[in-house]
């Protein structure tokens, strides 16, 4: 099968080739998928190479999320059937969805339904879930409350956006000029421009949705009220709100939540924020580019 893989993590986009690998098989629990789309997340390359027991594991297939259809199953499965048409999200440790097929555990995939494009199943998973668990597993937003959303024009941030909107939370996005509009147009009630605003400006606010780190953290972290919540997806932080919580946290996998943001694409209440979609073919150029990525990269691996 073609997939594309990474022979030198520390290249970056330049180690990534477009190579053929044997098609993988199901292990006990497992599914094969038939990849018909994958996302993929540009700062992949800078999470650790080493697997649990910190053997090195390139060469090794990237990308994480996808949609297809299962193809296999493995002793024991259960809960998917061949046939079905399923989204998820794959295990960081092993080879990824950026090829014809995947191996990859069935407790990872929720089923996706069949009005729902395989591209936009494929662009839900890291970004849903982590705005999913950081707003109300880890933040534990209630209505009335507010959220400052960094990156709020972005895959994360845009779902954060309309997910808190949803929840009755005021939201005040966060960007780059030229983001604005497509912010406010994902909900924000406001916007900070953070080449020309001044953070400060915004006030208190009860939770922090950080995805920059940096100064911009530390600056954030003080704005938070009483009794508040930051939120980072960006590493352990030594920053502190005054008289609140910080919680760092990596995104798992939870079918329960998938489908519950599935649910919402298909009534309308959330839409996906995909930007450039690239052939398999394609897709080591298309990671090589170096126009600025605004929303989810998408490889379509079958028509």
């Amino acid at each position: 099968m073609k997939a594309i893989v990474v022979t030198d993590q520390a290249a970056g986009e330049a180690g990534m080739k477009l190579v053929q690998r044997p098609e993988p098989r199901a292990a006990i629990n497992d599914v094969v998928v038939e990849v018909h789309a994958a996302g993929f997340v540009n700062t992949e390359l800078e999470w650790p190479s080493a697997d649990r027991t910190f053997r090195d594991r390139t060469p090794s297939i990237l990308g994480h999320e996808l949609a297809g259809v299962v193809t296999a199953l493995g002793y024991g499965t259960t809960g998917l059937s061949i046939g079905q048409r399923v989204f998820g999200l794959a295990d960081w440790h092993r080879d990824g969805t950026l090829a014809e097929h995947v191996a990859m555990e069935a407790r990872n995939l929720a089923p996706l339904p069949g009005d729902v494009d395989f591209t936009v199943g494929a662009s839900l998973p890291i970004s849903g879930l982590t705005a999913w668990q950081g707003l109300f597993q880890h933040g534990r937003l209630q209505a009335g409350q507010s959220v400052l959303a960094h990156g709020a024009a972005g895959a994360v941030g845009s779902m954060v956006t309309q997910l808190a909107r949803e929840a009755g939370a005021y939201v005040i996005g966060t960007g780059r000029t030229a983001d604005r509009q497509k912010a406010l147009d994902f909900g924000a009630n406001e916007f900070v421009d953070l080449e020309n605003d001044a953070l400060e400006d915004v006030g208190g606010v009860d939770l922090v949705f950080d995805v920059i780190g940096g100064g911009i953290q530390k600056r954030s972290a003080a704005l938070i009220r009483a009794g508040g919540t930051l939120v980072t997806v960006v590493g352990p932080t030594d920053v502190r709100p005054a008289d609140g919580l910080t919680i760092d946290f990596v995104v798992e996998t939870d079918r329960a939540q998938l489908s519950e943001i599935i649910q919402r694409v298909r009534d309308g209440t959330l839409r996906t924020n995909i930007g450039k979609v690239a052939a398999l073919d394609d897709a080591v150029a298309t990671f090589n580019s170096k126009e600025r990525r605004s929303g989810k990269t998408i490889i379509p691996v079958r028509p």
